[in-house]
């Protein structure tokens, strides 16, 4: 039976898809996930009401949110996904050939098992691959056993920071992230709507800015988000913004990724410029000029 499946990015904002059937609805000790079929985007999986990932749109979120920073690492070899039950970002570290083991740390068992059985286009694979380790489990608490400087990677593949993983996107938990982090790390983090989220898009790059010296937004249209959706890369060492279309280029074919759907190297430098509109939307937020 079909039924207006709606989201709410702002409380004066609405959106959605009028003829979404739902698959599946389980709720876990941890939230509400819905699984949907659309006629628009495909099935998709919701988690407390909010849009996570969908077959028809994911590529454009987990690419943005992989490979800017996997590209500017010289060699990446591990990586570590916070949330990420889907798989998709795993699915994309895994392009990378020298990736020797990727640690995927998911609160929900039930994300995974309902991802893999409703949405298997998402992972690819890629969880059952020998170099992908699903812990499940609160992410934090693996951060703070884990071994320091293991990790060239780190992808923040969580629910948003006005959700129960509020605790992750602050400064406090990114001097934990840092202990873990190479010395040539990267993280990737998403952001949320400059047009509905300015100003918490704005305090997060504050304390992106605050814990690592080189802060990068990351900028692209997400049907499933119905917005502009904005990520950032942050570093102490990598600058995305430092290499060139040739470089990029001769990376990718170095590592032999041909089948990336969104992001090539010559949408990068488009990928991390903002709109002046956006600019001056952040602008009145930020507490830092960087």
């Amino acid at each position: 039976m079909s039924a207006p499946l709606l989201f709410h990015p702002s409380l004066d904002a609405v959106y959605g898809f009028p003829q979404a059937q739902r698959l599946a609805l389980v709720d876990s000790p941890y939230q509400r996930i819905e699984v949907w079929d659309t006629p628009q985007l495909g099935r998709l999986f919701t988690l407390d009401g909010r849009p996570m990932t969908s077959t028809g749109d994911e590529f454009i979120y987990h690419e943005c949110m992989v490979h800017p920073a996997a590209l500017t690492h010289p060699s990446p070899r591990a990586a570590l996904v916070l949330g990420g039950g889907d798989g998709g970002a795993a699915r994309q570290l895994l392009k990378h050939p020298d990736i020797a083991r990727i640690v995927v740390a998911e609160l929900d068992e039930q994300v995974v098992r309902l991802t893999r059985e409703h949405l298997p286009e998402v992972h690819g694979g890629a969880l059952d691959d020998p170099r992908v380790e699903l812990v499940i489990g609160d992410a934090a608490h693996y951060v703070a056993a884990a071994a320091p400087g293991q990790f060239d990677l780190v992808v923040f593949d969580l629910t948003p920071p006005d959700s129960p993983a509020a605790s992750f996107y602050t400064p406090s938990f990114y001097a934990q992230l840092k202990r873990v982090m190479s010395p040539l790390a990267a993280l990737s983090v998403h952001l949320g709507s400059p047009h509905f989220h300015a100003q918490r898009v704005a305090g997060l790059l504050d304390d992106l800015r605050e814990a690592f010296a080189i802060v990068r937004t990351i900028s692209a249209f997400v049907p499933l988000y119905g917005s502009l959706w904005m990520m950032a890369t942050a570093s102490d060492t990598l600058d995305p913004a430092a290499l060139s279309e040739t470089t990029l280029a001769e990376r990718l074919a170095a590592r032999r990724i041909h089948s990336l759907k969104h992001y090539d190297p010559a949408m990068h430098a488009a990928l991390l410029s903002a709109s002046p509109s956006v600019r001056d939307k952040l602008s009145q937020f930020l507490k830092l000029s960087r």
